[in-house]
């Protein structure tokens, strides 16, 4: 039996949030790799590395994870983040 009115429910109450980073090198292959297990990580939706400008951006679920948690997974991950930046795009909300 499906339950649709619990699927959109979760989404009514998810605040996406989308922060970026200036990264003050080149990510390497093991720092990918970590990048991608961030999967498991409760409210993480997804990243997106820009190899053109030197960014990593982040979209997360405001309601479950704060910005000092992604930024803890980063430090974590020996990721080398610079600064906070405003990010390049927006996100859809679909």
């Amino acid at each position: 039996m499906a339950f649709p009115a619990a699927a959109c429910c979760y989404n009514a109450f998810m605040t996406l949030m989308e922060i970026t980073y200036q990264l003050q090198s080149r990510l390497q292959p093991e720092q990918l790799r970590a990048l991608g297990s961030f999967a498991n990580t409760y409210g993480l939706r997804r990243f997106r590395v820009d190899e053109q400008t030197n960014r990593l951006s982040f979209e997360y679920d405001a309601s479950r994870l704060k910005e000092t948690e992604v930024e803890h997974v980063l430090r974590e991950a020996k990721i080398p983040v610079l600064r906070r930046v405003e990010p390049v795009g927006t996100i859809s909300q679909t």
